[in-house]
């Protein structure tokens, strides 16, 4: 019931999203059209988005990087986008939610308001990750750091730069912790015992370092479809886990299994709680979970016939699909523990319940082959940084900062084992500032570039986006304070 209760609120949710999406000619989020499309305007009550002149302005008179439509040059169908949109967004990140109902309640119908939170913030997120997409439109970007550059300026781009590199430092963390709560498990169930730090340091040394070390990752790349596969399963073996009351005896069968402190705890705090300030915590880790704007623009331009209305499509689907999945993993984690959520979930579970363990391995297999791909993005990002030419990326310089980094993270994670905690102080900070504040701060100025000849739409939009922008500020900063005297 809880589960079809968020289910109902989702489609009311983003059902006047879907229909924006339809209304292509009524809504500033479908305002920029092709450039074919500019050419035949013909109705001049209907003012197009940019004309050349305004175009010129905010992309430095290169008129032809303007995307959209007909000349975005991309290959990809929308079925293409959705599928990939949906492997960016739900990640790892997602296993930590009931933890984070668990910080305000810990009865069942907590989930109620736990839901709506996912939906409305995940729906948020989808705005964003489409204005994205329509300030590449705008300025002819063709990334994140460059629709700051050609919408803002050069000499501040490299503020959103930084905070893309370490927010992927927490994103090769959190992959960390993970993989050394899971192979400790993974040993359990083999009839090992291994603590988590050696099984931590033995898969840094034995397997990541090699793999982040390969010169060439085009060969892991197929090894991420592995991703949404284990969540797949990891989704329908927690709901079979939920049904079939397994765990819903803490004094009995697969519970007694688990340490005292993980199993069921249900109390009394339900739908109530989530006005405590405890309830900040599941919101900035929400900023977390959603984060993929990064990659916006390269979804975007990779949209084949990418104009505005497709665009939006495909963002609302993908966001839909990864709300609802989000829900139920949320859902079904909390109703199964109660308070007692680990902030990786997978832990709650039993090392003797098969069904679990083979989530736990599905889980791991994908980590441990997508972790390259994102330690990489990691170690490029700093070299952009550090503004190191690609002519003195020498092997030895690559590989020493590979130590650097790998190592300083395999120390932190050692050190730091409530994933929670990086997913809520990760999203209140980087999170919040990539998803709400950078986009509109980028949209309000692209709108004033564009002069006149922006669109009475589009300036109004600029007050939602900033709205926006100051409500991800105010709850970054509650959250923030709340993940660090959580973990105080």
């Amino acid at each position: 019931m809880k589960l079809q209760f968020g289910i109902v609120f989702l489609a009311a949710a983003t059902a006047p999203m879907a229909t924006k999406a339809r209304n292509a000619n009524y809504s500033s989020m479908t305002s920029v059209p092709s450039r074919a499309e500019w050419k035949t305007q013909q109705q001049p009550q209907k003012r197009a988005a940019f004309n050349i002149d305004s175009v010129a302005k905010a992309t430095g008179g290169n008129v032809s990087q303007v995307r959209g439509g007909d000349v975005g040059g991309g290959t990809a169908t929308m079925t293409n986008e959705m599928f990939n949109m949906v492997k960016a967004v739900v990640g790892v990140g997602v296993l930590s939610l009931p933890a984070g109902i668990a910080a305000f309640g810990d009865a069942p119908s907590a989930s109620i308001p736990a839901a709506l939170l996912i939906a409305g913030i995940g729906s948020v997120a989808a705005y964003n990750f489409s204005l994205l997409g329509r300030l590449c439109a705008i300025t002819g970007a063709l990334s994140y750091r460059g629709a700051w550059e050609k919408a803002v300026g050069p000499n501040t781009a490299w503020i959103p730069a930084v905070s893309c590199v370490v927010k992927t430092f927490f994103a090769i963390l959190a992959y960390s912790m993970v993989l050394g709560d899971t192979f400790k498990a993974l040993f359990q169930t083999l009839g090992f015992e291994v603590s988590r730090e050696v099984s931590l340091l033995g898969l840094t040394a034995l397997v990541l370092l090699p793999l982040c070390m390969l010169k060439n990752l085009s060969s892991l790349a197929p090894f991420s479809l592995a991703g949404i596969a284990g969540m797949l399963y990891t989704a329908a073996a927690m709901a079979v886990r939920y049904f079939d009351g397994s765990y819903a005896d803490p004094t009995n069968g697969l519970a007694l299994d688990v340490a005292e402190n993980l199993r069921p705890a249900i109390g009394t705090k339900g739908a109530e709680a989530v006005f405590s300030s405890n309830a900040f915590i599941l919101i900035c880790m929400l900023s977390t979970s959603y984060m993929a704007h990064f990659n916006a623009p390269k979804f975007y331009l990779e949209l084949k016939d990418n104009t505005i209305a497709r665009w939006n499509t495909v963002v609302v689907t993908s966001f839909s699909i990864s709300i609802l999945f989000f829900i139920a993993i949320a859902a079904m984690g909390f109703s199964t523990f109660g308070g007692s959520c680990s902030g990786l979930i997978l832990n709650n579970y039993s090392t003797k319940d098969s069904i679990m363990g083979f989530s736990r391995a599905a889980v791991a297999f994908a980590l441990v082959f997508t972790y390259p791909l994102a330690f990489v993005g990691c170690r490029d990002g700093i070299l952009e940084m550090l503004q190191v030419p690609k002519e003195e990326r020498t092997d030895s310089k690559v590989n020493n900062l590979t130590y650097l980094i790998l190592g300083s993270v395999t120390a932190v994670a050692l050190k730091i084992t409530d994933l929670s905690f990086i997913m809520s102080f990760g999203g209140a900070t980087l999170g919040n500032a990539l998803i709400y504040v950078y986009p509109a701060i980028m949209f309000r100025s692209a709108v004033k570039n564009m002069g006149d000849n922006a669109t009475t739409a589009q300036k109004l939009e600029v007050y939602v986006a900033m709205t926006f922008a100051a409500l991800g500020i105010a709850f970054g900063g509650i959250g923030a304070k709340m993940a660090l005297g959580k973990l105080m």
